[in-house]
């Protein structure tokens, strides 16, 4: 793909005209008359030439160009770009924040009790902080067993729990953590309906004392929003992470206790535990659960945080025991109730309200967007998995398939056939190249094939005297064809029609070859079969980073990529820069089109689908000037990304051909579609779980896992840069390319699907050149 003349876009143009042979001789016929002579270069204007009106290609444009009614290449969609990564950034936070990567650990530390009051040390399990601190403690009453549970519900356990309880007919108290709440509100909702009692455990599980007030309250708060939407109530009771007794509490905690007073909340603690987070044996859980004498309890196990088959078999064991001992089972609020009732004072306390409307509705937002950030983020796993596998399988395949191609062309007894030397007609559209035209059509002239060489410079409706240029150059074997400008499949036709030669090169104006480069493209036409001749395009402009990384691009993604294509027939293109055609296979799928932006590519797929051979000549190089900005990268690239996918879309229906075509089309688009769009598209994952590991995951495993990735890279790499005797000094620069190249292709192939997806259509852009273009001796790149 190359950045030549712009199409004029207005509604009123015709689709460039495909090649029709009869009108290709008519052409000949005329310019047979007019062969150049000895001492200078010829000037022809296609509007001249008798019958020019029906050059295939030629479009009878007024003037030489007009620059109203093109379409350009839209800006990048900054503002889209940036709305997308405050999103995903957003429910990336979202998902850590709800797998509690911002809480911090506990840490078990003695404390002060001077600040406690001794009512809530030697008082009861469960805590009401009133005005002023003023504070109440209380007690089950005697032979009562309240059986809590924490850190749930968990799809798994919470419903083992409830079997056992169910069997018993016992009612438990569930401190339950909020964000489990969203994740599994039909088992929260079987809580409620079972007349079992909800309590708030905080949404994230952190340790509250750490944290600051705001922070708390937001931790309770959310868990109650969770609940609101998902079983309609509002519980009244608290237990902090980390708790256990009533004579723990320190300094520390008073803060935290006085708090959650001020928000309405009883806190609860437990008077025994059975330690089931430690994973002891059913008898030690069992012992560990059991009151001293006939005292009222509130007892602590676990319905979620791990394996609590343990805990299912000793409640199977602990409920029964109570049972005979004479305990009664009971909720939290109900017990104390009961201990009220016993006082005399009357009226329900605690337990769980009705929670209201507003409150359900803030529920159901919270809930949608925990549960789209775990969508976003299963979903991301879905495509590290897919990136993992496509990076896997294509390394695989280059390292298999590469070494094969190259060895066999290395091999001393293997050739193509008897070497090619028919003269050689070189094709070179033009628009506006006056930096480096001179410099590329003399490298063309001066090429040392035996046949000859004759360079067609169609110049379409240039504005900056590129045509003059080449004219003063004065060469042989040179012609200069004017046009008006109708873009560069017009502008290739034309030359194609006027070419006097049936092999034919074609070559960007920007483009630099060496002295043996048109001899060593054309040899493969030795073989009947070969239809197209891939060559080696270079980066001639190294010295500045962007460039050094399009020259590593440029030597792993595209040279190394068609060895591993032409070994298994379905090269998806032959770049503009350099590459030799068969005129019998152009005029056989009609030469070049406008359908897309991509008419190499267009033009590549229909050979192959026609059944020719399309192979790769590594030994031929083209030396071109690659973007040195990222705004003239991302125009080239997002034209690039833009006309495949229409080449994709305008051949999709090869995959269902029969015979030839359909053995390429499915092979070639198959290839196009894993490596060349959902690759791409989905390797942006890799980047994103990097982030979020380094912010939220273990630091070490994810650089470890980066470093492996760049390894894999770096390894393929050193594999092209050896097959193409490169140096390898330059990829010192390769980790730099992950943090802003790649993240620039990714953003232009977005913008490309999106554009496609909405029906959009592109029109050519010209990229600037400076002309700065460097051509090492062979052997000697780097």
């Amino acid at each position: 793909m190359s950045d030549e003349a712009p199409a004029r876009p207005s509604t009123g143009d015709q689709p460039t005209a495909p090649l029709d042979p009869r009108r290709v001789h008519a052409a000949r016929r005329h310019r047979a008359g007019r062969r150049p002579d000895d001492a200078s270069t010829v000037v022809l204007d296609v509007r001249q030439i008798p019958g020019a009106r029906q050059i295939p290609g030629a479009r009878q444009i007024p003037g030489a160009r007009r620059s109203r009614g093109r379409r350009l290449l839209p800006r990048p969609s900054w503002a889209l770009v940036t709305m997308v990564v405050v999103v995903l950034a957003g429910l990336l936070v979202v998902e850590a924040y709800t797998n509690a990567a911002f809480v911090p650990d506990n840490r078990v530390t003695p404390g002060s009790q001077r600040e406690v009051p001794s009512s809530v040390i030697g008082g009861g399990p469960i805590v009401n902080v009133g005005a002023e601190g003023r504070t109440q403690s209380h007690r089950l009453p005697p032979r009562t067993v309240a059986l809590t549970f924490d850190d749930g519900p968990d799809p798994r356990w919470t419903p083992e729990v409830l079997r056992v309880l169910d069997k018993y007919r016992v009612k438990g108290t569930f401190f339950v953590i909020g964000s489990q709440v969203v994740r599994n509100p039909e088992v929260t909702r079987r809580l409620v309906t079972e007349g079992h009692e909800l309590g708030v455990h905080t949404f994230t599980h952190p340790d509250l004392a750490a944290l600051p007030d705001w922070r708390r309250e937001l931790e309770y708060a959310q868990t109650q929003l969770a609940v609101a939407s998902t079983t309609g109530v509002r519980p009244s009771l608290l237990r902090f992470p980390y708790s256990s007794r009533a004579d723990a509490y320190t300094d520390r905690d008073w803060p935290m206790l006085r708090q959650a007073g001020e928000l309405g909340y009883l806190t609860v603690v437990n008077d025994v535990d059975s330690r089931d987070w430690e994973l002891p044996s059913v008898e030690e859980m069992v012992a560990n659960a059991t009151p001293d004498g006939t005292a009222g309890t509130i007892a602590l196990w676990h319905d979620a945080g791990g394996d609590r088959s343990g805990t299912v078999a000793a409640l199977d064991r602990y409920i029964p025991m109570m049972l005979e001992r004479g305990y009664r089972f009971t909720t939290v609020s109900e017990g104390l109730n009961q201990t009220f009732a016993a006082a005399g004072v009357s009226g329900p306390v605690g337990g769980q309200t009705a929670a209201p409307l507003d409150e359900r509705w803030r529920g159901h937002v919270l809930v949608g967007a925990v549960r789209v950030a775990d969508g976003m983020f299963g979903m991301l796993g879905v495509f590290f998995v897919l990136v993992g596998v496509l990076t896997v399988g294509r390394t695989l395949l280059l390292f298999v398939m590469a070494p094969r191609h190259a060895a066999r062309r290395r091999r001393r007894d293997w050739s193509w056939g008897p070497p090619v030397t028919e003269p050689v007609s070189v094709i070179v559209p033009a628009y506006n190249e006056r930096e480096g035209i001179a410099a590329a059509v003399r490298s063309l002239a001066l090429g040392d094939h035996p046949g000859g060489i004759e360079v067609v410079v169609v110049d379409d409706g240039s504005t900056d005297g590129t045509a003059d240029i080449v004219a003063a150059l004065r060469l042989p074997n040179v012609r200069v064809v004017r046009k008006p400008n109708g873009g560069k499949p017009s502008a290739l036709n034309t030359g194609v029609a006027l070419a006097r030669h049936d092999l034919i090169v074609m070559v960007d104006g920007d483009t630099i070859f060496e002295p043996d480069s048109v001899r060593r493209l054309v040899q493969p036409f030795a073989d009947p079969g070969v239809g197209v001749v891939a060559g080696n395009v270079k980066v001639g402009n190294r010295r500045g980073l962007i460039a050094k990384w399009q020259h590593i691009e440029y030597v792993i993604g595209f040279n190394l990529d068609r060895r591993l294509y032409e070994t298994l027939r379905c090269m998806p293109t032959v770049p503009g820069a350099i590459g030799a055609f068969r005129r019998q296979a152009l005029e056989q799928v009609g030469g070049m089109t406008d359908d897309t932006l991509a008419e190499d590519t267009d033009v590549t797929i229909a050979l192959g689908r026609a059944g020719w051979h399309i192979v790769y000549e590594e030994s031929a190089r083209a030396w071109t000037e690659a973007p040195t900005t990222v705004g003239q990268l991302w125009k080239q690239r997002y034209r690039w990304s833009y006309g495949t996918l229409q080449a994709m879309w305008k051949h999709r229906r090869s995959v269902i051909d029969s015979g030839r075509s359909g053995r390429f089309g499915r092979r070639c688009l198959s290839f196009l579609t894993l490596f060349g769009v959902l690759l791409p598209l989905a390797a942006p994952v890799i980047d994103l779980l990097a982030i979020y590991g380094l912010i939220f995951l273990d630091r070490s495993d994810t650089v470890v896992a980066w470093l492996a990735m760049l390894a894999l890279q770096f390894l393929t790499a050193v594999l092209a840069f050896r097959l193409d005797r490169e140096k390898l000094g330059v990829l010192w620069v390769l980790p730099l390319q992950q943090f802003v190249y790649r993240q620039v292709m990714y953003l232009v192939l977005l913008q490309a699907v999106g554009t496609a997806l909405t029906g959009g259509r592109l029109g050519w852009q010209k990229l600037r050149r400076t002309g700065d273009l460097r051509v090492a001796g062979r052997g000697a790149t780097g």
